[in-house]
């Protein structure tokens, strides 16, 4: 399932081709969607924004569509009048503009909300702060680790946990563990005051940087340490911090990759 960084970079791209310009055609594979075709015909998408994992798409008649993609959703964008190219996914969502259209396939939860109570819906209720939003700081991030809700928590399951933090996952949990020096297995109760500040600050830094550089920017000295993975995907290989050979295992039942010499 794509992440937090990948959700953000495909918003962005659905945003440079539709934002604030008048939708001339508007489809929906769903029926119960299918009435809001023609009542947003004309009118503009002023805003798409993410919430870890799901994207909001604000209309200027005051509607705004919530769709989460989960394992097989995916977002296109093709200029107007083209014609996408064929595909053996299922297409859900077609909104086009003046300049582009952009295609929403395969992804099964996508609803219609009145975008003064889109924040009432279920999953934006139920997930912590965006790890993505420039207004969350570490600070904040720390208080969440010693708060009761998850001071006594494993560390490999709660970075999963969207109440945590939205948009962190599996390639971004063993970045960060690894970053921070620590096993899947610790609980922020148990850490030291120097281990809560390198994870806080590991949680924002590894994710912000993975959306800025798309995840695959080696180290250059002039620019400074810039995002590559380090031990996720990497088994056998040498650890780039202290030599070990990085080992993979299992931790809540998803694939983890970590560095027996240096995370402990």
């Amino acid at each position: 399932m794509p992440e937090g960084p990948e959700i953000r970079r495909a918003a962005d791209q659905l945003v440079r081709a539709v934002v604030n310009k008048p939708l001339t055609d508007v489809w929906f594979a769903f029926p119960e969607l299918q009435p809001y075709q023609s009542a947003l015909i004309g009118t503009q998408i002023t805003a798409i924004e993410t919430r870890g994992k799901a994207l909001l798409t604000h209309f200027s008649n005051g509607l705004t569509l919530y769709s989460h993609n989960q394992l097989y959703g995916v977002w296109r964008v093709v200029e107007a009048g083209q014609q996408p190219k064929e595909s053996k996914r299922s297409l859900r969502v077609k909104l086009q503009s003046t300049d582009g259209t952009i295609l929403l396939y395969s992804a099964s939860e996508i609803e219609m909300w009145a975008s003064d109570e889109i924040e009432n819906h279920p999953f934006l209720q139920r997930i912590g702060p965006d790890v993505l939003d420039e207004t969350l700081t570490v600070e904040q991030v720390r208080e969440r680790l010693v708060s009761t809700k998850f001071r006594n928590r494993q560390l490999g399951g709660m970075l999963l946990d969207q109440a945590f933090l939205a948009g962190l996952g599996n390639y971004l949990r063993a970045e960060i563990l690894w970053q921070a020096k620590l096993l899947p297995a610790h609980k922020p109760k148990d850490l030291n005051e120097q281990q809560l500040d390198d994870l806080a600050d590991a949680c924002l830094s590894i994710a912000r940087l993975s959306y800025a550089t798309r995840g695959q920017v080696q180290e250059n000295k002039h620019h400074g340490a810039l995002f590559s993975f380090r031990v996720f995907g990497r088994a056998g290989k040498t650890c780039k911090r202290c030599g070990e050979t990085i080992v993979k295992t299992s931790v809540s039942t998803r694939p983890f990759f970590h560095c027996p010499g240096c995370q402990h």
